[in-house]
């Protein structure tokens, strides 16, 4: 499927004009750009905290389930 040319363009155009008319065109077009920018600043924060995820430190894990397991067995004993 190939690209449309300038007749196919002018089409759309003027069939959104009178769809919407001339007064929502620029309202529409202002909530397109908010829904843009609002989709842009959520990938930001997700990939920023991927990013600090990946480079916050390990921390050693207690692991408090093997302690507990290895002294009922001994209690058991």
């Amino acid at each position: 499927m190939s690209t449309p040319g300038i007749s196919e363009w002018v089409l759309i155009i003027l069939a959104v004009l009178i769809l919407f008319g001339g007064r929502k065109i620029p309202e529409f077009m202002r909530g397109l750009g908010k829904g843009i920018r609002e989709f842009n600043d959520a990938k930001n924060n997700v990939r920023r905290e991927l990013e600090d995820g990946i480079n916050e430190p390990s921390r050693p894990v207690k692991n408090s389930q093997a302690q507990s397991t290895s002294t009922t067995t001994t209690t058991q004993q």
